[in-house]
């Protein structure tokens, strides 16, 4: 298959998942009652809006609480698009809308960013709720980069295409070795490769290796001969820590993107921010101000006017846009003054089309958590590229496809894995600096062909004198699964009470305190919240605040705690694990421990599959193995 035709057979798979999963939004939303909605997650109603601002950049802000202790499953998060209605009058019909994102969940609060600079009367009538809405915007943009990218002839994407693809070798120069005195051997030997690249480079980062401690300094080496580079990364929690790292190095760093997707700590750095702190900025708010005041002075001549009235509206109107493109202007100054001078431009990989940069060409483009990255939304910086680097680890979390199909034909294939597969383009890390070599060991060996090397200052490091792993075994105890509360999500009570008494015994026995950080993981979403509402409901776990977080597999992706629970759920007479199947998530779950890994699950149902099958020899090879009932009785 030529890379025309494969890009084609991703369009294709593209389609599909656009489809798939804009059906499945149909199903969840319209159609659908509030109270079905309700349930499905996707929407809070009713709702109060507890206060209203303009945040950094301008923009309005809505805090939202769901009263009362509605604390069932929702499908909301973080950079979510959410439209705001009024069911007053409407029996659910036609209700008045407004859009924003979505830049703050918590249990029974959202907070809003809306795309409009006033709220409209309705909001006060009353009956209000929120939807989670359906984004068609990255699906254009992704379809769009692939349609390019296979027209290209005779120019640089033509190449980049034959080259990432694998019809073309990617070429290097010889470079004078490098060595920087902040990284190891083989980190600098990734940034050699990187210096000598023409076409593109791959810095594969296993956990803990210091993936983006080597890449912010490949950026910055990349700097020192190129006056501005463009860094994407496929999420905006990715896109954020990797701002903060360059900016906390020294780089000049602006941040692209709506604000209700940057996290509160990047605000500074985001370009609504900027704007409104530049010199400039004044000039913008009273041409604005004068255009809206002609604008109300206009609409006075709306009724029983002759000529003359109609002559003066039209005056008058004229007036207010010719303000109004005034005040564009300042601000497309502004934007340009403030993009020229960073030497850094971050923002996910659908937001490199931002029209304030869309138009840009860069020496090279960074894209970081490209095992993560689906292969089309790779494509829409690269449009922009004159050579790509790569960084991250296919064996960790990999793209969401929603469409099965699509996903079973190759759309979950990375445009990351494709590159390592057909160029010799890579430089693993192998030293890791995070976990205890326990911890690491198994990963190590079912991911990374036992390459990996603990580091000597991690490498026996335990909370305390106790082991570095656990596993907690349920088998036998009666804790089987069952479906969650309005919500088709597993949980697992038994497992739940297993993790609090088995942090009370290490409390008890002062192995651990309170400034010990913990991470209690589960995939199941289901058991994530019942997990939450247990440790809300125990004062000493409560008072530990932002050292105690509970979440997702995902939820935790680039993050490491010093203790780490993983409550594995699945428990049935069939040996059905479910996505338990998703070994990548897995992997990820085993490495976010730096001193302790504590596991609970039930072998009889888990044994069944290969991996943890030999996940329990390797328990039992450590003396790791312990029964659930010693904490029962």
């Amino acid at each position: 298959m030529s890379p025309t035709e494969e890009l084609q057979k991703t369009l294709d798979l593209l389609k599909i998942e656009q489809e798939e999963d804009r059906a499945q939004y149909r199903d969840k939303i319209l159609g659908a009652s509030i109270q079905e909605r309700k349930k499905s997650g996707t929407t809070w109603y009713p709702i109060v809006i507890r206060e209203s601002y303009y945040g950094m950049g301008e923009r309005l802000i809505l805090e939202i609480e769901r009263p009362g202790d509605q604390f069932v499953p929702n499908l909301f998060q973080f950079g979510s698009v959410a439209s705001l209605f009024s069911n007053h009058g409407n029996d659910g019909k036609d209700n008045p809308t407004i859009s924003g994102v979505v830049s703050l969940v918590r249990r029974n609060n959202i907070r809003l960013t809306l795309f409009v600079d006033e709220l409209p009367e309705w909001i006060d009538m009353g009956k209000l709720g929120i939807d989670l809405m359906f984004d068609e915007s990255s699906y254009k943009e992704m379809t769009g980069a692939l349609q390019q990218t296979m027209k290209a002839k005779n120019n640089r994407l033509a190449q980049l295409r034959e080259i990432l693809l694998g019809a073309e070798v990617a070429k290097f120069q010889k470079e004078e070795p490098l060595k920087f005195h902040r990284l190891n051997d083989v980190q600098s030997q990734s940034i050699q490769k990187i210096a000598a690249a023409k076409d593109v480079a791959i810095i594969h980062g296993p956990p803990g290796t210091g993936k983006t401690t080597t890449l912010v300094e490949a950026i910055q080496h990349t700097l020192k001969t190129e006056k501005q580079v463009l860094v994407c990364a496929p999420s905006n929690n990715a896109v954020d820590l990797l701002t903060m790292k360059l900016h906390a190095a020294g780089v000049k760093v602006v941040r692209m993107g709506n604000p209700g997707r940057i996290s509160e700590e990047l605000q500074m750095l985001s370009i609504d921010s900027a704007i409104t702190t530049h010199q400039d900025f004044k000039k913008i708010k009273e041409f604005k101000k004068m255009a809206n005041e002609y604008k109300n002075m206009a609409s006075k001549y709306k009724r029983n006017f002759g000529y003359a009235e109609r002559q003066q509206r039209k005056a008058i109107l004229d007036e207010s846009r010719k303000l109004q493109g005034e005040a564009e202007k300042i601000e497309t100054f502004i934007v340009n003054d403030l993009i020229d001078r960073s030497q850094v431009i971050t923002c996910t990989l659908v937001g490199s089309a931002n029209y304030m940069i869309r138009d840009k060409v860069y020496s090279t483009v960074f894209i970081d958590e490209a095992g993560q990255a689906p292969e089309p939304a790779c494509w829409i910086p690269i449009l922009r590229a004159e050579r790509v680097i790569l960084a991250g680890d296919h064996q960790q979390l990999p793209p969401t496809i929603k469409s099965q199909q699509a996903a079973k034909a190759g759309l979950s294939v990375t445009l990351f894995e494709k590159i390592i597969q057909r160029q010799k383009a890579d430089t693993m890390l192998e030293v890791q600096y995070r976990m205890n070599e326990k911890i690491m060991a198994f990963s190590n060996k079912k991911f990374y062909n036992d390459k990996l090397i603990a580091h000597e200052s991690v490498k026996d490091k335990t909370i305390g004198d106790s082991l570095a792993v656990e596993f907690i075994d349920t088998a036998g105890c009666s804790f089987n699964e069952e479906e969650g509360q309005n919500t088709s999500s597993l949980v697992n009570i038994g497992e739940a009470d297993i993790v609090l008494k088995h942090l009370k015994e290490l409390f008890d026995q002062n192995i651990i305190s309170e400034k010990t950080s913990i991470g209690i993981i589960s995939p199941y979403k289901a058991q994530v919240n019942l997990l939450e509402i247990k440790v809300e409901e125990n004062e000493a776990l409560k008072k530990m605040g932002k050292r105690l977080s509970v979440n997702t597999v995902d939820g935790f992706q680039g993050q490491e705690r010093d203790l780490i629970y993983i409550s594995l759920v699945r428990s049935n007479s069939d040996g059905e694990i479910g996505f338990l199947t998703d070994l990548r998530r897995m992997n990820v779950a085993m490495t976010r421990a730096r001193q302790k890994l504590v596991l609970i699950g039930d072998s009889a149902t888990l044994a069944r599959h290969p991996f943890y099958k030999e996940m329990m020899e390797y328990m039992d090879e450590i003396a790791a193995y312990r029964s659930a009932w010693e904490l029962i009785y």
